[in-house]
């Protein structure tokens, strides 16, 4: 069992959405990057939604990100799992990110969506508590998950169900 470190947020002051997994996968790990594994549909979505250019280099899909302002970042800071999958995750192990500092700075964030049930679940038990009623405006949503593990839905169905988000982004 590997303890693994997540990433920085992708982020910026605009920010009115925030989209939240439970952690990085190894090949994310590997890459150095969020939803890095090639069967993620997560990068396929966000093309849909925002006419992105599938072959734009990961700098520029994040710049695609900023601009639609949305952030993206992992509930957990760091945890012991085997392999990728977040079944997983040894639950006395997780660390969960600061979000109470994260909100504080990021007050223009607005709308909570969970990529899957897992990141739903482990923020619900590892921050909700910790969160005081100054953050009582945010609003919450899962979303079905982009990982290849969850294939009971096609991308179009994904894609679909994520349309959501574009209602909250408008420039």
């Amino acid at each position: 069992m590997t303890t693994i470190s997540g990433f920085f947020p992708i982020v910026s002051g605009n920010a009115k959405v925030l989209i939240l997994g439970s952690m990085p996968s190894e090949a994310s790990l590997l890459r150095q990057q969020y939803y890095g594994h090639a069967r993620n549909a997560f990068w396929p979505i966000m093309s849909a939604l925002f006419s992105l250019d599938p072959l734009l280099c990961y700098q520029g899909r994040k710049e695609l990100l900023i601009e639609n302002r949305i952030a993206v970042w992992d509930v957990l800071q760091s945890c012991s799992r085997k392999g990728s999958l977040d079944a997983n995750i040894t639950l006395e192990t997780v660390i969960a990110n600061d979000f109470a500092g994260f909100f504080t700075e990021y007050k223009d964030v607005k709308y909570i969506f969970f990529n899957g049930k897992m990141a739903e679940k482990l923020y619900r038990k590892q921050i909700i508590p910790a969160l005081n009623q100054r953050f009582s405006y945010l609003e919450y949503r899962c979303l079905p998950s982009t990982s290849p593990a969850y294939a009971a839905l096609s991308l179009e169905q994904k894609i679909e169900a994520w349309k959501v988000i574009k209602k909250h982004v408008v420039k």
